[in-house]
C-alpha cells in the first residue's frame, strides 16, 4: 500500500458531503487523490458538481488529520484497502455507476474469482429456506464459485457456514466498519472466514451498522457476483433490494418458489412474477445458465492470422484465457463505447471467433 496515496485517498472518504460520484469527480480532473488535496479551492469549484461548500469541505485541515488517524487504524487491523483507480480494485465493480469509490478488505480470498454468486434472503429463514441454501453451496463445490453475502441473521449466515463446511471461498460484505461484526453473535463464523474468504465493507474503521448503509451494502453484493440467489424473502426487505440492484446491473438473478401464502416466498414469488428473476428448481439451473459445466480455460489457443481491426484485435485479447467476460468489463478494459462493442462483438460472432452466453456475457468460440 502507498501509505501517502492511501491518506489522501482516506482523505476524499471522510471529507463531509463527498460522496463516491464525486470523489470521481475530482480524482478525474485533478489526476490523483493527491492532487486534489494539493489544488486550490478556485481550482477545484471550476470542477463540475464541485461548489465552494464542497471545495472548503475537501480542503479542511482537519480532513487529512482525521484520514491519518482511520490510516492508522487500518495498518493495526492489517486490513487491505482498494481505491476505485487500483489495478486490483475489484473487476466486476469497476464499470458501475455507483460502485464505492474506497474498499477495506479483510482476509485471503480473490475478490476477482472467476466464478462468484451472492445468496441472499431474509434474516427469519425457515428450515426450507435454510436446506435450500446448503444443498445448493454443496452442490456447487466442483465450480468453486466466490459465494457472497451479508453476514446478516438467516439465509446470509447460512450461506456462509454452508461455505465453510463445504470449503468453500466467501465474502461477507458488511454495512458497518470492518472492525465491528455485526450481529456480534456471529463473530466467530466471521473469524473462520478469514482463512478461506474474508469481509469487505466501505465503511471505515468504526462504523456502526445504521439503517442507511444495509441498502448500500446490498449493492456490493449485487455487483460482485455474476449470479444472486433469492432463497426466501418477504415482500419487502433487503433480500428484494439486493435483486433490484443485481437486474440494474445485468447480473443474472433467481429465485426460489415458495408455497403461496407463505410469509417469507412472498418476495421470492413476486420477482419470478415479474419476471425479475428466473425459478430455480435446482442447481443446475444456475450452472447451466451461467455455462459453469465448461471448464475455465487457462491456456487460449493461437488465434489465425487474419485481418482483424486494431479494436477486434483488443476484444479478442481480453477473451483469451476466460471463461466468459462481461460487455460492461469488456468495454471498460477496452475503452470501447458499449454501442460500438456490441456491433463489432455482432461482427466478430457472426464470423465464428464469439459466443454470446446468457446475462450479455461472451468468450471464444
Amino acid at each position: 500500500m502507498n501509505v501517502n496515496e492511501a491518506l489522501y485517498q482516506l482523505g476524499l472518504a471522510v471529507a463531509p458531503g463527498v460522496g463516491d460520484v464525486l470523489i470521481r469527480q475530482l480524482v478525474s480532473y485533478c489526476g490523483s487523490a493527491e492532487a486534489v488535496f494539493k489544488s486550490t479551492a478556485s481550482r477545484l469549484v471550476r470542477i463540475p458538481g464541485i461548489g465552494e461548500v464542497t471545495a472548503r469541505s475537501v480542503l479542511n485541515p482537519t480532513v487529512l488529520r482525521e484520514a491519518e488517524t482511520a490510516l492508522h487504524r487500518i495498518e493495526r487491523l492489517g486490513v487491505r484497502l482498494f481505491f476505485y483507480t487500483d489495478a486490483d480494485y475489484p473487476d466486476r465493480l469497476k464499470t458501475l455507476y455507483d460502485a464505492p469509490a474506497l474498499l477495506l478488505h479483510q482476509g485471503t480470498t480473490d475478490l476477482n474469482a472467476a466464478r462468484t454468486i451472492g445468496i441472499v434472503g431474509t434474516r427469519q429463514a425457515t428450515d426450507y429456506g435454510r436446506r435450500i441454501t446448503e444443498e445448493l453451496v454443496q452442490a456447487l463445490k466442483p465450480y468453486q464459485p466466490l459465494i457472497i453475502s451479508g453476514l446478516a441473521y438467516g439465509i446470509d449466515i447460512a450461506a456462509h457456514r454452508a461455505s465453510l463446511l463445504h470449503q468453500l471461498p466467501t465474502v461477507g460484505v458488511m454495512a458497518s466498519g470492518i472492525d465491528i461484526i455485526y450481529p456480534s453473535v456471529h463473530k466467530k463464523t466471521a473469524q473462520d472466514m478469514l482463512a478461506n474468504g474474508g469481509l469487505l465493507t466501505e465503511n471505515l474503521p468504526g462504523v456502526k451498522p445504521d439503517a442507511r448503509l444495509f441498502p448500500a451494502r446490498n449493492r456490493i453484493i449485487a455487483g460482485l457476483s455474476d449470479v444472486v440467489i433469492v432463497v426466501e424473502a418477504a415482500a419487502k426487505g433487503g433480500a428484494l433490494i439486493t435483486a433490484e440492484y443485481a437486474n440494474n446491473y445485468h447480473r443474472d438473478v433467481f429465485a426460489v418458489p415458495g408455497l403461496v401464502g407463505q410469509t417469507f416466498s412472498q418476495g421470492c414469488n413476486k420477482l419470478i412474477r415479474e419476471n425479475k428473476a428466473q425459478i430455480y428448481t435446482r442447481p443446475e439451473d444456475i450452472i447451466e445458465a451461467l455455462n459453469w459445466d465448461q471448464p475455465i480455460r487457462t491456456e487460449a489457443a493461437p488465434l489465425p492470422n487474419l485481418n482483424f481491426t486494431e479494436e477486434e484485435s483488443q476484444i479478442l485479447t481480453l477473451l483469451r484465457g476466460q471463461s466468459d467476460v462481461h460487455v460492461d468489463d469488456l468495454s471498460w478494459k477496452s475503452q470501447i463505447p458499449l454501442g460500438r462493442l456490441a456491433s463489432m462483438l455482432l461482427n466478430l460472432e457472426f464470423q465464428g471467433y464469439v459466443r454470446s452466453l446468457p446475462g450479455k456475457r461472451y468468450r471464444l468460440q
